[in-house]
């Protein structure tokens, strides 16, 4: 059980940090896309900021950031490039709960080095693992593991043969077979190819039940589970890229202002930019809002009940179909400037890439609308659906 269980908070030094990265991401987002993984000097600026480490407990040199915290310097990055974001908010999420629930020997070893472990990989979709002496052997494979293309080490789900138990297993990226397929709608920099690991033995100490929410190491934030945090890092890159999106339009159109027949001279383009504001908005307000009540309940001490299990999947579901229609309004707006390449059309086709990740898929706002209606009584979340 971990030794500091309430929340730790570690103020604003990795958002300042975050910011400072904005110009040199945003100068190499569209090589980056071009050669469908991050550039070079982004990776190494973001080892020496620290975020590959924001997510990892205090006790292992992280900076452990609270679930408010880590939205902001999330945003920021996603809204600097979202493939950028995307990529960060996956291999911190990795090293921040592999440091938290991992054994003491595979954590000596993997964050004694003096960069942060990337880790990389996909926690959806189950291998299976067969027991054995001293650990399990790992076979199967996963789609869609962001940022392996930098990593170091890969995360990924499997199924115990002959049981329920699904468990999360981190191997050494020279044990993965890369398959190399990412041809894909929008964000192309995130590298998010399949892989393959056939029979491949896992100590036991490398490895960690899925809904594991009781840490070895560090402190509340990781009561909350691998798939609530996994809530806080699509909750955070909406918000950024939603952020950019309404930002990078006004620069156009204010480009454009005082143009005979352009549509910043529009009573129709003003009421519906105010109109996506306010959504975009109203729909931030409700992440900080639910995540602000989360925070107080694990500052306490406590845990979520199901009611906060709904709201912060009900939060980031209706954030990502608010984007979406933000994206298609930017899109439409920009007119031929949009249609050809450039930031616009990445960011609208990166929106569109994003809303297909399972986290905001209708499951679970079906199962929040049923739990919100007083329809579920004495059920609790199992990923994404209730049960009794």
């Amino acid at each position: 059980m971990s030794d500091t269980p309430r929340l730790n908070t570690a103020g604003t030094a990795l958002l300042e940090r975050a910011r400072d990265l904005r110009a040199l991401i945003d100068r190499e987002a569209g090589r980056a896309e071009a050669q469908g993984r991050l550039t070079d000097p982004v990776v190494d600026a973001l080892h020496e900021a620290g975020m590959f480490g924001m997510w990892v407990p205090a006790p292992l040199g992280g900076a452990e950031l609270s679930p408010r915290e880590l939205l902001d310097v999330l945003a920021e990055l996603s809204y600097a490039d979202p493939s950028t974001g995307w990529v960060v908010m996956a291999a911190s999420l990795a090293n921040g709960t592999g440091g938290a629930y991992l054994g003491d020997d595979a954590v000596e070893r993997m964050y004694a080095g003096p960069r942060m472990p990337l880790i990389a990989g996909q926690g959806t979709r189950p291998g299976v693992a067969v027991r054995e002496d001293g650990g399990f052997r790992l076979s199967g494979q996963w789609g869609f593991a962001s940022g392996m293309l930098h990593a170091q080490y890969s995360h990924s789900l499997g199924v115990i043969e002959g049981t329920d138990e699904g468990r999360i297993f981190i191997t050494p990226i020279d044990e993965v077979k890369q398959l190399g397929n990412w041809d894909v709608l929008g964000l192309r920099a995130t590298g998010s190819i399949d892989y393959a690991i056939d029979g491949v033995f896992v100590p036991e100490a490398r490895s960690h039940v899925f809904d594991l929410n009781e840490p070895l190491r560090g402190g509340a934030i990781y009561r909350l589970g691998l798939l609530d945090q996994a809530l806080i890092c699509h909750s955070s890159w909406a918000l950024g890229v939603g952020r950019r999106l309404l930002d990078e339009l006004a620069r156009h159109v204010g480009t454009r202002a005082g143009r005979p027949g352009q549509i910043a001279s529009s009573d129709a383009f003003h009421t519906d930019f105010a109109r996506a504001e306010a959504r975009f908005r109203a729909a931030k307000a409700l992440v900080h809002e639910t995540w602000d009540d989360a925070e107080r309940t694990l500052a306490a001490g406590g845990r979520l009940d199901v009611r906060q299990e709904t709201m912060v999947r009900l939060a980031l579901n209706h954030l990502t179909w608010t984007l979406a229609e933000v994206a298609d309004f930017v899109y439409a707006s920009g007119g031929t400037s949009a249609l050809r390449d450039g930031l616009i059309q990445r960011l609208f086709r990166d929106v569109h890439a994003g809303t297909q990740h399972i986290t905001s898929g209708p499951q679970s706002l079906r199962e929040c609308g049923r739990e919100l209606a007083g329809l579920a009584p004495g059920e609790t979340w199992h990923l994404f659906a209730l049960q009794a």
